[in-house]
């Protein structure tokens, strides 16, 4: 089996120290690996997804001395690929259309016989509209949740993978994520968005397994999403891939870095005479 890694950035905004050592990580783990290194560009979010950015990813990594194989992945051409992955969550009895707010969420959390539960996309949903009705075709322009205990219940088994890399708490190995874990810590996240026809979780997902990816390597700060993408790889029948969580690279504060955080772009750095060896060191690379 080849070694296939993938770097998949969003064009929001410029590449920072982060984002170089993420690539370098997975970059250098392919070429050792006698794999491959593939690009893709996470544009779902078109409101704020920009093509000077997408241009600045490919010129940054470049500069590091990074590159790919093969063709440019964007998730902007793959909604036809993700509407189909949803139609069979749908036709499984698996989605349900959401019309809570924000607002309607954090009203109903607020409820003294409710707890607040924060999970990978913020607060645990309460479950307000699961008992919408499911029949008939799936909606086209609507939030659609995934019911987490169905979901559980036709996987049967408790959700595992394997890590390569550490989590957040030290995690490595064989990870096991019991399913009541699952239910009260996560709940029914959202798989797809009015204003994008899909979301992280499905997107990734579906475009892994498109592109044959055989390790995942991000940021710990994704570490607890892994459930969730592993539960839709089994519900879709897509392949499991290995993942290697890597640490964060933080501030002076010890705050993970933002794409806002321009002091820390890589074009900043490049402006200002450092090399793509210097940005290693940064990095700890």
């Amino acid at each position: 089996m080849i070694f296939v890694t993938r770097f998949a950035p969003s064009p929001t905004g410029p590449l920072h120290l982060g984002h170089a050592f993420s690539a370098i990580t997975a970059h250098d783990m392919a070429r050792a690996a006698g794999g491959r290194f593939l690009l893709r560009i996470e544009d779902i979010d078109r409101a704020r997804a920009r093509p000077e950015w997408e241009a600045a990813i490919f010129e940054d990594l470049a500069w590091l001395g990074l590159s790919w194989d093969g063709p440019v992945m964007r998730q902007s051409t793959r909604l036809p690929a993700y509407r189909a992955a949803l139609a069979h969550l749908w036709d499984l009895g698996l989605l349900y259309p959401c019309t809570c707010t924000r607002r309607d969420i954090l009203s109903a959390l607020d409820a003294p016989q409710e707890g607040v539960t924060l999970g990978p996309d913020g607060p645990v949903y309460p479950g307000t509209c699961r008992t919408v009705a499911r029949d008939g075709p799936m909606p086209g322009d609507a939030v659609l949740r995934l019911d987490m205990a169905r979901a559980l219940r036709r996987i049967g088994d408790a959700v595992t993978f394997i890590e390569t890399g550490v989590g957040p708490d030290g995690q490595s190995g064989r990870i096991t994520v019991p399913q009541a874990d699952l239910l009260a810590g996560v709940g029914d996240v959202v798989l797809a968005r009015r204003d994008m026809g899909t979301s992280y979780h499905l997107a990734v997902v579906t475009d892994d397994a498109a592109q044959g990816v055989t390790h995942v390597v991000r940021g710990q700060d994704l570490f607890e999403a892994t459930a969730i993408h592993r539960v839709l790889q089994a519900l879709l029948d897509a392949p499991a891939p290995t993942y290697c969580h890597h640490r964060l690279i933080r501030d002076a504060a010890g705050k993970r870095l933002a794409k806002r955080d321009d002091a820390r772009a890589i074009r900043t750095y490049r402006a200002e005479g450092a090399t793509p060896a210097d940005i290693r060191r940064m990095v700890g690379l």
